[in-house]
């Protein structure tokens, strides 16, 4: 397949970087619908599609490394490490505010100080470059993969721009959304030049699932955002469906 496809998703990401943050109509308590059930949609995805892709990449790996027994279990180690990593980053980042470390906003809240803020965007860029160069990769497959994995991200990206904009506001609306658009385009764009081995396909993959489980679920579980438990469901039975009647 030649390597134009993917572009149109990545027009697609970072659209939703772009323009995402401001729609006002998401930014509501209780948390709007949209957002919970974007949220459903990508943690259904990384539980019935990508980690059962990740057990055959695992199977790999284990013939790639035979006699390490350190590496049965790899993958998801990565995946765990990634779930960790974002974790860690959010701590981080709201102990940042909640220990004065901060300055006030033009909204009367404390937000984090601009190193954090750096470190936060810096981190979410990373990620950002991994899932472009994921979706270059995914033209080398079926279609059906690509457009699946697609919407899957498209739905997270919108989730993550509304939890980095209630963090930092007009420091994420300024420069932190075309830090993450431009990491998505250089992530894409390296997939022309460096092709990484199957191996490492595999841990990147699983990193980044741990991080989309991560990333929905501290937007879904604390209080103050009322989150809406049955649109959750919602959209993670109804992409459950379409996944499990495409498999």
């Amino acid at each position: 397949m030649q390597h134009y496809v993917s572009f149109w998703p990545i027009l697609l990401l970072g659209l939703i970087h772009s323009f995402g943050a401001k729609l006002k109509f998401l930014t509501v308590l209780p948390r709007s619908i949209w957002l919970s059930m974007a949220g459903g949609v990508s943690v259904s995805y990384v539980f019935l599609h990508l980690f059962p892709e990740l057990n055959a990449g695992q199977k790999h790996i284990q013939s790639e490394f035979v006699g390490e027994a350190f590496l049965r279990h790899h993958v998801y180690l990565m995946a765990l490490l990634g779930l960790s990593v974002f974790y860690g980053l959010e701590r981080l980042v709201s102990k940042s505010s909640q220990k004065g470390k901060s300055h006030v906003d033009e909204d009367q809240k404390k937000r984090p100080e601009p190193g954090m803020f750096w470190l936060h965007i810096t981190s979410f860029g990373i990620y950002n470059a991994l899932i472009g160069y994921l979706l270059f990769t995914r033209e080398e497959g079926p279609l059906k993969e690509l457009i699946l994995f697609s919407i899957a991200m498209a739905l997270h990206f919108l989730v993550n721009d509304f939890g980095l904009y209630e963090h930092h506001r007009r420091k994420y609306s300024t420069s932190g959304r075309w830090v993450l658009v431009g990491a998505l385009v250089l992530g894409w764009v390296t997939g022309f030049f460096i092709e990484i081995s199957h191996t490492l396909f595999v841990l990147v993959l699983a990193f980044i699932g741990g991080g989309v489980i991560l990333n929905v679920l501290k937007e879904e579980l604390p209080e103050e955002r009322e989150s809406r438990f049955w649109a959750f469901l919602a959209g993670s039975l109804a992409y459950s469906v379409l996944l499990l009647s495409l498999g």
